[in-house]
């Protein structure tokens, strides 16, 4: 088990009972080693965060897929793609941001040879946790955004809705603001006049994040921003 340290006020809707303490290098090598929930039985490794440990701006994704489960490095396989070109067109550099999954084992059901996603349950989430509030609490970011629905509860609570109220900035602490918008992966799987909307929505999404970072604005003073 990693050493843990009382739960500093780690910016999370759901509850952490310990959050393990460590540099971010420590953590990934802690995390290798992950038995807090049976995922890491069938994945093949922990897929933990990646990037500059001063990143301004943090995007937490929801679970690796099976490029990442295979590379062990988060968002490399198709929504990873997609992710890094829209981050590019908006003027943030994928190698200046710290990526990360709120859960870091590949979840699946094979199917011939083919791995098929699956969505990680509440408990394996919760198992997940400690590992997503040690990196907050280690990174303390200026921006975070939260892809997909799973992240942004993770953030915000379960009542949080992404077709309601995604784009919306909120303070998570007094030095952070959230903004939850589409997971890539979702994207790709949406087909026409649905798929375009999302990918204007998420491109406009991480817009906002980069002006914030260009204007350096300060962190948002209570409720929703726009």
């Amino acid at each position: 088990m990693p050493r843990a340290i009382a739960p500093p006020r780690v910016p999370l809707a759901k509850p952490v009972e310990a959050v393990p303490a460590g540099t971010l290098r420590q953590l990934r090598l802690r995390a290798a080693d992950c038995r807090a929930c049976p995922l890491w039985r069938d994945a093949t490794q922990t897929v933990f965060g990646a990037g500059p440990a001063r990143a301004a701006v943090m995007l937490i994704g929801e679970q690796p897929g099976d490029q990442e489960d295979r590379q062990g490095e988060p968002f490399v396989g198709p929504a990873g793609q997609l992710l890094r070109q829209l981050l590019a067109e908006c003027g943030l550099a994928a190698d200046e941001v710290y990526l990360t999954n709120t859960v870091k084992h590949f979840k699946f059901r094979q199917r011939g040879k083919r791995r098929l996603h699956q969505r990680a349950n509440a408990a394996e989430q919760a198992a997940c946790r400690p590992w997503l509030a040690a990196e907050l609490s280690r990174l303390r970011p200026r921006w975070v955004v939260a892809l997909g629905a799973m992240a942004a509860q993770t953030l915000f609570g379960n009542a949080f809705r992404l077709t309601r109220e995604r784009g919306r900035w909120r303070a998570l602490d007094e030095r952070t603001d959230a903004i939850a918008s589409w997971h890539p992966s979702a994207i790709l799987r949406m087909q026409g006049e649905p798929r375009e909307q999302a990918l204007r929505d998420l491109r406009g999404d991480l817009r906002k994040v980069a002006a914030r970072v260009a204007g350096d604005v300060p962190p948002t003073a209570s409720g929703d921003a726009p």
